[in-house]
């Protein structure tokens, strides 16, 4: 391997090192300080520490930094734009911080929330939009991305303003949204999460920029330690911290790695998600009714409006199964998100 692929590859390595000792801090400050949250898919009254995705937000940043670091005092020459970067650091870090905010608004007593019981209030639903819209001010403020999309049977449009004014903020908002609808069961968020995070970078090694090569080389190396934790039985949970941070880290990477309509092609499941999510006013829980045989039945009947609750109506499932299930179908569409590029339709 060359030296300029190594410079854009060790930033994952970093990431990945630090994010697991970053977990490990985090699941006992978190488990300290109280920010627990009872694992609704077990039975038996357990607690785990919550919010999670500060620990992969700090890695994500942190990783980041160090090229930028390296480059800034000649190590190498940086290849890659410090300004994009740098930008993407400062929107992914604002959105997980929100994200952090909604996990640490807890009730003293059980409320209905998302349409289930639970002490965790978290931000209302106009608020979440809003404070996320935050988050994309770095990456407009720089202009950041190309302007120029290829589209599917059109060929290149040119969008000009409307690029960095509206589609940039739209996009921050929508995705990480949208990503943050589709939780509850270990690993389902983070397993899905590095799915797609690798195919992103796949797409980048071979065919897209130096700049979408490190963050996505860095945002499957984030999401894949915490998957380590994640993963059934969970040690830690992921709170919004993790999906805020991630939907943001994706979306930023996308952008600025030039790669648009791959991007959404993989992201298709969470669109599904919230129109699934929409049909009843968002008002959904994914959780499904724990049995005594440690299976899940479905919490509406067979009225379907998430992915879990059509795999939990194909069958009688297991905890660890509906991730496995979520884990297939976006491995799919990553499978068809390539070949479409192969085929030179994307």
């Amino acid at each position: 391997m060359s030296g300029l692929h190594l410079t854009l590859l060790i930033p994952g390595v970093i990431t990945f090192a630090i994010t697991l000792l970053a977990i490990q801090f985090v699941r006992s400050y978190m488990m300290e300080a109280g920010i627990t949250s009872p694992d609704h898919n077990k039975k038996g009254n357990i607690i785990l520490p919550t919010s999670g995705g500060v620990a992969v937000a700090f890695g994500f940043a942190f990783g980041i930094l160090t090229y930028v670091f390296g480059g800034s005092f000649n190590f190498y020459y940086p290849i890659a734009n410090i300004n994009y970067l740098l930008a993407t650091v400062l929107a992914v870090v604002l959105i997980a911080f929100i994200g952090f905010l909604d996990d640490i608004n807890i009730s003293k007593k059980l409320i209905k929330s998302t349409d289930m019981m639970d002490y965790r209030k978290g931000l209302k639903q106009w608020q979440k939009p809003l404070f996320t819209l935050i988050g994309a001010i770095p990456l407009m403020a720089i202009n950041a991305g190309v302007s120029v999309v290829i589209l599917p049977f059109f060929g290149a449009v040119n969008f000009g303003i409307f690029y960095p004014l509206i589609i940039i903020p739209l996009a921050i908002v929508c995705v990480t949204n949208a990503f943050n609808l589709l939780g509850g069961f270990d690993g389902i968020a983070s397993g899905s999460a590095t799915i797609a995070a690798l195919a992103l970078f796949i797409y980048s090694y071979i065919w897209g920029t130096y700049n979408g090569t490190i963050l996505s080389s860095v945002l499957l190396a984030s999401t894949f330690a915490f998957l380590l934790f994640d993963r059934f039985p969970a040690k830690i949970l992921t709170g919004d911290s993790f999906t805020y941070y991630f939907g943001a880290a994706f979306a930023a990477t996308v952008i600025i790695g030039n790669m648009e309509i791959f991007g959404i092609v993989v992201f298709i499941p969470w669109i599904v998600e919230a129109f699934l999510h929409l049909r009843r006013k968002f008002n959904v829980t994914d959780l499904g009714k724990l049995k005594s045989d440690g299976t899940f039945a479905p919490p509406y009947g067979k009225k379907v409006y998430s992915w879990t609750h059509f795999f939990m109506n194909l069958k009688p499932m297991r905890e660890w199964e509906v991730s496995l299930y979520m884990w297939i179908v976006e491995a799919g569409f990553v499978v068809l998100a390539l070949a479409l590029k192969v085929a030179g339709v994307l």
